[in-house]
């Protein structure tokens, strides 16, 4: 599925490898300004270092979906097939790692139990497989219409779903702060401003079908149908401007919150609920995260290598991106721990206000690394290697 028109799109590799990283940046940030069973940030240098870190990296996860529905919306064939070769690719690792995780983290009989329902929260970074399966669900139902669609229809539509991009900043603004309520292992779930059409009795208002993530289907289709080759001072001249945009969005939305509820006295703990409050300006459907996910594949777009390290490290890793997204937690959070241990933390650790970032990027990049090889070396296990890694 990394071919169109028999040739492949190398620039989708450097994505998806691209896309791994910023993940793995993300999860390593986050022990920052989420402690234990609550939220905790040291110093007010560590909000700094959450908010730049984390904002950077927030575009991962829709930089995926955007490069699936590139390759493979509208799908090219038949329903069944499509589904038959999901199955294969998606869920059997899903199920392997969904196992792992409830056994090695937790109280497993819980954890199987829990699985009934949804995913294991201590491996939170699963809900991301439901997502993307709700998303293969809808890309039959929409094929027809994405084969035929002209590009000024696309961009009404993909200007009402820039809009709904808004809409989480806009409840805060007409709510205030969202009061939290707590769900299923403590998770916290935000009450929402009604808006256009909701109520307490309905959820599906006005927007309700074209916000989410199917907005990063249409992106990945406009892209691909509609977006020519750009030299790269067009390029430059629109993505960086866009990234920045969406970057500040983030970085500013959350030191905000942040500072307020800290009142300039460092630590400041709170529930877990304190911290889904603090992430309103970088969550997935929002319109920063939206820009910076432009930005990305406007500039990767361009890379076009495909010299030895290309097919050497960036296509192998590549191919087992999926299974690194599932494993990585596993190796992230021991290295994560010993970086934290061997180093300190805050101020009083031993590069002082250095600690904090030093501590976030090595432990993304040693555990890039290390969760690379060993994915690549899985998956060249005869027969069984792409139903681990996919």
């Amino acid at each position: 599925m990394e071919q169109i028109n028999g040739k492949r799109e190398v620039w989708i590799d450097w994505l998806r490898i691209t896309a791994c990283f910023l993940v793995m940046l993300t999860h390593s940030t986050e022990p920052f300004y989420l402690g234990g069973e609550g939220s905790r940030i040291l110093t007010a240098s560590d909000a700094v270092w959450a908010a730049v870190m984390d904002v950077f990296s927030r575009a991962a996860v829709v930089l995926f979906v955007i490069a699936s529905s590139y390759l493979q919306f509208p799908l090219h064939y038949d329903t069944g097939t499509f589904f038959r070769k999901r199955a294969s690719r998606i869920l059997i690792p899903f199920v392997i790692w969904t196992i792992v995780y409830a056994l090695v983290w937790g109280e497993p009989v819980q954890n199987f139990k829990d699985l009934l329902w949804n995913f294991n929260y201590a491996a939170g970074h699963l809900w991301f497989v439901y997502m993307l399966i709700g998303i293969y669900l809808i890309m039959p139902l929409l094929s027809p219409w994405a084969e035929k669609v002209g590009k000024r229809e696309l961009q009404i539509y993909l200007g009402i779903w820039l809009f709904t991009t808004m809409i989480p900043l806009l409840r805060e603004w007409l709510g205030g702060a969202a009061p939290v309520i707590y769900g299923p292992s403590g998770i916290p779930n935000p009450a929402k401003y009604p808006l256009w059409g909701e109520a307490s009795w309905n959820t599906y208002g006005l927007f309700y079908y074209i916000s989410g993530f199917i907005g990063y289907l249409l992106l990945g289709l406009y892209f691909r149908k509609f977006v020519g080759t750009l030299s790269w001072g067009r390029t430059l001249a629109i993505a960086l401007p866009v990234f920045t945009a969406g970057f500040c969005i983030g970085v500013f939305g959350f030191l905000r919150r942040v500072n307020a509820d800290a009142g300039g006295v460092f630590p400041i703990e709170g529930p877990v609920g304190l911290a889904a409050i603090w992430e309103t300006p970088w969550l997935n459907d929002s319109i920063g995260v939206t820009l910076m996910a432009i930005g990305w594949i406007l500039v990767m777009r361009k890379i076009q290598g495909e010299g030895g390290f290309y097919r050497t490290i960036v296509l192998p890793v590549s191919k087992a991106g999926y299974g690194m997204y599932l494993s990585h937690m596993v190796i992230l959070g021991l290295v994560s721990a010993w970086l934290r241990e061997s180093l300190g933390l805050g101020g009083d650790g031993v590069l002082g206000i250095w600690t904090t970032p030093v501590q976030i990027v090595g432990t993304a990049l040693i555990s890039y690394v290390l969760t690379a090889v060993a994915c690549v070396l899985l998956q060249k296990i005869p027969r069984l290697g792409k139903y681990i890694v996919g």
